[in-house]
């Protein structure tokens, strides 16, 4: 049995009376409990968005199904589930980690994989998240696959996964243009990166059909720069002119304006207190994602 099928046969079982409803909430919950690990780093705003959409546009124009695209989509979205277990002082650590703290670092695509494997849907991301960081050459970890043993699903998270790292800000650089992405991708293809999804998505993003995801947290909307800390303030589409934001890493306060129709950030000369600074999910982001696996993965 394929595992779309398991999924239906689950959900129709399980509820079917509604078995959308019951595969967006499982879907749901799983998707903020992505979200929440990713609040820890304040650096990565955005990140879980832009691997997914960048994973979805590559397995999309790589001709897969419907069905694959949303799975992929969604593991996208999860792939970095178990950094819940990496310390904060090596999560976010501003020069380069010595072997241990890289060590530590490695078990996350495991402890993902551990926290999930209970979950209903867990099969539905187990490649995005288990192997992400395998690569071609056999170098990769955790378990040192190579090749096309390595699930389609995960050659094409690990591509978009490393691109929008090359891409983004970090505390110890800035990100790099996308040409220059684009180009260490080539240069790697059939060692660290598939060749052939690597070279569809050099491809993509040398016609400019990435520009829309890279520097953004959500459709439209581009990450805002902290004075202090540069591009680490996601917007929620929701937000109102004179919404207050928050920098998740120095806590400064800024007021949303618009300027000839553009958005912009205005520093209060305020900090954050705790409450204001709690990790919020934002619902539409989210939402996004579960009704479109929802549904295909139904309808397929």
């Amino acid at each position: 049995m394929s595992l779309l099928s398991h999924i239906k046969g689950l959900l129709t079982t399980v509820q079917p009376g509604d078995p959308i409803r019951h595969q967006e909430d499982l879907l749901t919950s799983l998707l903020v409990m992505a979200w929440m690990v990713e609040a820890r780093d304040p650096y990565t705003g955005g990140h879980l968005w832009r691997v997914s959409q960048f994973s979805q546009l590559l397995a999309t124009r790589a001709g897969l199904h419907a069905d694959d695209v949303s799975g992929i989509a969604v593991g996208a979205f999860l792939h970095d589930l178990g950094k819940i277990s990496v310390p904060d002082h090596i999560l976010g650590k501003k020069d380069r980690l010595s072997d241990e703290e890289y060590a530590v670092i490695k078990t996350h695509p495991e402890v993902g994989w551990r926290m999930l494997s209970s979950h209903p849907l867990a099969q539905l991301a187990e490649a995005a998240i288990r192997a992400h960081h395998e690569t071609p050459d056999g170098r990769g970890y955790p378990r040192g696959l190579a090749g096309q043993d390595i699930p389609v699903d995960a050659r094409i998270v690990g591509i978009c996964d490393a691109f929008d790292a090359m891409t983004s800000t970090r505390p110890y650089r800035t990100g790099m243009p996308v040409p220059q992405a684009l180009d260490i991708i080539a240069q790697n293809l059939g060692t660290q990166f598939d060749r052939e999804m690597g070279e569809r998505f050099v491809a993509l993003g040398k016609a400019g059909e990435l520009d829309h995801i890279v520097g953004h947290s959500d459709s439209g909307i581009p990450l805002q720069a902290c004075l202090m800390c540069g591009p680490t303030i996601a917007v929620p589409r929701s937000h109102q002119m004179g919404t207050r934001l928050y920098c998740p890493s120095c806590t400064a306060e800024y007021e949303t304006s618009r300027s000839g129709g553009i958005l912009q950030l205005t520093a209060t000369g305020c900090n954050g207190s705790p409450a204001d600074l709690e990790p919020k999910v934002d619902p539409d982001v989210i939402g996004d994602v579960v009704r479109t696996a929802a549904r295909a993965l139904l309808v397929s």
